[in-house]
């Protein structure tokens, strides 16, 4: 980009046009006025090899500031990366007799063929549904590869003072607790990230003059009451919004951490203490919304020097998932517990499609506390990635399609991006 705008300037410097090979026909292309400056900036830098989400966003909005467009300047529109995650078929699915319904075409596109189709019976309805999303899964994608293309892009713009947020999101057993918590063996986006932001701020040669403070906070919200998981103690805290901070939880404790084995230790503690009952659908079914947030304090390590002090604001969020009663065959305490998240995950779906409707009006964030806390996730000043988590059971088709509709809105959304 700085070389095209020094050839704008003075073409002679710029480059060499009586050079050969590809950089004598760029001259050339420029020189016929074939191709604009900006986009030969952005073709040169495209070339230097594959970049993640992230980083193709801020070379599209330095690009548009360079090419002047209205909006550009300030804070920058950021697209919500939109991944679809499909779990493998349990053994008592296929025991069961219950077939695989979707196919995942060049990891862009998902094909979910209706299991009940009939042209006879229903002429009007499709055969097969097609959703295109940033990222799709299939069953036989790891761990490892499932951060590398959502969550780790998020790290570096968290140590220079941006706020960024992972959640998932699902019906009931499609795999979301897996993906964001994972196992000892296999950890999942929030282990992974936390070891990744630590091993940057170890190793990385450009944040060798810095000094790191990094806190967090772990709590769940079940029954629409905030509950602290690191200290169990503290039940149904206050949510209140600060003008600078964003949503903040009244009383939660904050605990400081040197390494990213502090935090998995904190971590581990705090799921000890997670509302996880069995049903029939799945029997580790969380039965609260799980949040992880992680604050990183960015200053000069000089001691006796004034500089600017950045903070960014990292949110885990494994969401619990939406199930009905007649699939989970839950009574008495677990009803009402589903009847909670599903008021919740409603909200949620109606704060989406009131933000992607693109129209300025009223959305419902009050609605529930979980979309308190989510609102800059979702609208705000964040970078955000969605994972929706589905599974390729025939008998899950009505859940896994009204996932993937949710999921479809979620592209839509936009959010303010600044320092």
């Amino acid at each position: 980009l700085d070389r095209a705008i020094k050839m704008q300037e003075d073409p002679a410097d710029g480059a060499d046009c009586d050079g050969e090979g590809a950089e004598s026909l760029s001259c050339e292309r420029l020189s016929e006025g074939s191709v604009s400056f900006e986009e030969q900036a952005y073709e040169e830098v495209a070339d230097e090899g594959p970049r993640d989400f992230w980083e193709e966003q801020n070379i599209a909005h330095q690009v548009a500031l360079f090419d002047g467009h209205k909006g550009a300047a300030g804070a920058q529109a950021m697209p919500m990366l939109v991944a679809v995650r499909c779990r493998p078929m349990w053994t008592k699915e296929i025991d069961a007799g219950e077939y695989s319904i979707v196919n995942v075409l060049n990891g862009k596109v998902i094909v979910v063929t209706d299991p009940w189709y009939d042209k006879d019976l229903n002429k009007n309805r499709e055969k097969e549904k097609k959703y295109a999303f940033d990222k799709v899964f299939d069953e036989t994608v790891d761990q490892e590869s499932v951060f590398q293309q959502t969550a780790f892009g998020l790290v570096s713009g968290v140590l220079d003072g941006y706020n960024a947020s992972v959640f998932a999101y699902g019906a009931t057993g499609a795999g979301k607790t897996f993906t964001m918590l994972g196992t000892l063996g296999e950890p999942g986006v929030m282990a992974q990230t936390l070891r990744e932001m630590f091993r940057r701020i170890q190793e990385d040669s450009e944040l060798d003059g810095k000094k790191f403070r990094v806190t967090l906070s772990y709590m769940e919200i079940y029954n629409e009451l905030i509950k602290d998981l690191l200290t169990p103690t503290s039940v149904d805290l206050k949510l209140n919004e600060d003008p600078v901070r964003g949503m903040v939880v009244q009383g939660i404790t904050e605990y400081g951490a040197d390494s990213a084995d502090e935090i998995m230790e904190l971590l581990h503690r705090g799921n000890l203490h997670r509302s996880v009952e069995p049903t029939a659908a799945n029997q580790v079914s969380s039965r609260s919304h799980a949040v992880l947030q992680v604050t990183v304090e960015q200053a000069e390590r000089t001691a006796h020097v004034t500089g600017n002090l950045r903070i960014g604001k990292l949110s885990l969020v494994d969401l619990a998932g939406s199930e009905r009663a007649s699939k989970t065959d839950n009574t008495g305490v677990r009803l009402k517990e589903g009847a909670n998240i599903n008021r919740s995950l409603l909200a949620l779906g109606n704060c989406i499609t009131a933000l992607a409707d693109g129209r300025k009006g009223h959305v419902p964030f009050r609605d529930s506390k979980m979309t308190r806390l989510l609102k800059d996730s979702l609208g705000g000043n964040c970078r955000t990635v969605m994972i929706a988590n589905i599974s390729a059971s025939h008998k899950q088709f009505e859940e896994t399609i009204n996932t993937l509709k949710y999921a479809n809105r979620a592209k839509n959304l936009k959010t303010r991006v600044a320092r």
